[in-house]
């Protein structure tokens, strides 16, 4: 069985690596954090492959100064060069024609290690609240998939 401290550290490696990306706008190193035939899902977007999630965040970053992205300590179960996990994420969005923005979210995601790098070979992205930081903007119902280790389906 894979070492969990060992795997951990890499899946918050992982994040650090992501949220790095996504800020400075790194479409490269963005990519890299996805396996070749990752799926990512946001909202209505279904996006396969690392040139998929690349292509969607150039185009949607495009209108951004920033988007400084938050992870919080991920609930984790291990396999075999495999994990499982959620982790709560807020993100502040530094827009150039719009006001900001501030969202809080949830990541399920699948993990697969690649040559001792950890990358997402699954994510589902979970929109809880859309605003402004004081919290007056616009919540979301979202279903809750119980404690974890609980994922959602693949096709959510």
């Amino acid at each position: 069985m894979t070492d969990y401290l060992s795997a951990e550290a890499g899946i918050r490696r992982l994040h650090a690596r992501y949220a790095d990306a996504v800020f400075r706008k790194d479409f490269s190193s963005f990519a890299d954090c996805f396996t070749e035939d990752a799926e990512w899902r946001l909202g209505a977007y279904v996006l396969r492959g690392r040139r998929e999630a690349m292509a969607f965040l150039q185009e949607r970053i495009a209108n951004s100064h920033w988007v400084l992205m938050t992870f919080r300590a991920p609930i984790l179960e291990i396999g075999q060069g495999t994990a499982t996990g959620r982790t709560y994420v807020t993100e502040l969005n530094a827009y150039k024609n719009t006001p900001p923005s501030h969202t809080v979210a949830t990541y399920y995601e699948r993990f697969a290690e690649q040559n001792g790098v950890w990358r997402r070979a699954w994510a589902f992205f979970q929109l809880h609240y859309m605003g402004k930081e004081d919290m007056s903007g616009e919540f979301f119902a979202q279903e809750d998939y119980g404690p974890p280790p609980a994922m959602p389906p693949a096709d959510a």
